[in-house]
């Protein structure tokens, strides 16, 4: 089985982006925000994984045409 790196990538992002919010709401309700962090740390896994997987990596200006190539493919 063959993973997509970009895919894998741009989804640990989202679920890193979308975790943030969530864990913001848990501290302001004084609650620990267990599921928010273990999201983020599936998410940062996730990209970790897939910077180490792709040869020479990613740089911070290749971010949004990757995002919209990966979202193109599904569309």
């Amino acid at each position: 089985m063959s993973f997509d790196s970009d895919l894998i990538f741009i989804v640990g992002l989202v679920l890193c982006v979308f975790s943030i919010p969530s864990i913001v709401s848990a501290f302001s309700d004084r609650r620990a925000p267990r599921v928010a962090t273990l999201v983020l740390m599936a998410g940062g896994a996730m990209v970790v994984w897939a910077i180490s997987n792709k040869p020479g990596g990613y740089q911070i200006e290749q971010i949004p045409d990757i995002f919209v190539r990966v979202v193109a493919r599904f569309i």
